[in-house]
C-alpha cells in the first residue's frame, strides 16, 4: 500500500478531528465568488468534509471524494451526503463542475504524476469554470510523518498550468469549437502564439489559457492559487 494512503487509513480518525474545524472560510469565499449560485463543485480529496459541508450548506450542489476509505465514511457522516472512496486517477469527467477544490490533496501527488493529474483535473472543469490548488511552499518530493509531499512555488506551479493551456488545438477540435463558440458569445478568450510558431509561413497554432491569481504568502506557508479557465 502507498504509504500515503496507509497513513490515511491508520489515522483517519485523528486526521479528521484535528481538520475539521480549521477556518477555511476567508479562501473559500474567495473561490465561490468566482461560481455561479448552486453551481457543481467538485471537492477533491475532500479530507473530513469540512469544505464539501460548507459549499452544500452555501447552496451549491456538491460532488466529493478522498483516497482513503476511512475518512470518506467520516467525511459522509458529517456533510449529510455520501462522499465516495475515489483517487485522482479515477477523475475522468470531462467539463462537468463549475469549481473544483483540491485543497492540500493535489500536494500528496508524486512529481511525476503531477501534469496528467492536474490535465484530468482541468478536463473536468467547465469552460469558465473555477480551480483552487494548495500547496506547501518549496519545490522537489519529500516525506515527512509518513506522508509523501510534492512541494511547489509560483515558478513550478507556473509552469504546470503553462504546460496544460498550451497544447495546441485546431479549429475543428472539440476546444477549438469550445474556442469559437466562446467568441460567438461575447466572452472573453485569451489566446496565445508562442515565438516562431509562424516561422516559414506556417498558420500560427492557438491555444487557450485561464488567469491564474496568485494569493500572497509568508514564510513556508502553503500557496493559494485561483486559476479560472
Amino acid at each position: 500500500m502507498d504509504p500515503t494512503h496507509h497513513y490515511y487509513t491508520q489515522h483517519a480518525a485523528e486526521f479528521f478531528h484535528s481538520t475539521v474545524g480549521v477556518d477555511m472560510a476567508p479562501i473559500r469565499q474567495r473561490f465561490i465568488a468566482r461560481l455561479p449560485p448552486g453551481g457543481h463543485i467538485l471537492d477533491a480529496g475532500c479530507g473530513s468534509g469540512r469544505d464539501a459541508r460548507a459549499f452544500a450548506e452555501a447552496g451549491f450542489r456538491v460532488t466529493a471524494f478522498d483516497a482513503s476509505a476511512e475518512l470518506a465514511r467520516l467525511a459522509s457522516a458529517h456533510c449529510g451526503f455520501e462522499v465516495v472512496a475515489r483517487r485522482f486517477e479515477d477523475v475522468d469527467e470531462v467539463a462537468q463542475f463549475d469549481g473544483i477544490w483540491c485543497c492540500a490533496s493535489l500536494l500528496h501527488v508524486p512529481l511525476a504524476d503531477m501534469p496528467e493529474t492536474l490535465a484530468r483535473v482541468w478536463t473536468a472543469l467547465r469552460p469558465g469554470g473555477t480551480l483552487y490548488v494548495s500547496f506547501e511552499h518549496g519545490s522537489g518530493e519529500r516525506e515527512h510523518g509518513g506522508r509523501r509531499f510534492t512541494d511547489a512555488d509560483e515558478a513550478r506551479l507556473r509552469a504546470w498550468f503553462d504546460r496544460m493551456s498550451q497544447n495546441s488545438t485546431t479549429p475543428e477540435s472539440k476546444r477549438g469549437q469550445e474556442i469559437i463558440e466562446h467568441v460567438r458569445r461575447g466572452l472573453t478568450v485569451h489566446l496565445f502564439v508562442g515565438d516562431g510558431k509562424l516561422a516559414g509561413g506556417k498558420a500560427a497554432r492557438f491555444v487557450y489559457r485561464g488567469r491564474a491569481a496568485y494569493e500572497s504568502h509568508l514564510g513556508s506557508g502553503p500557496i493559494n492559487v485561483v486559476s479560472a479557465v
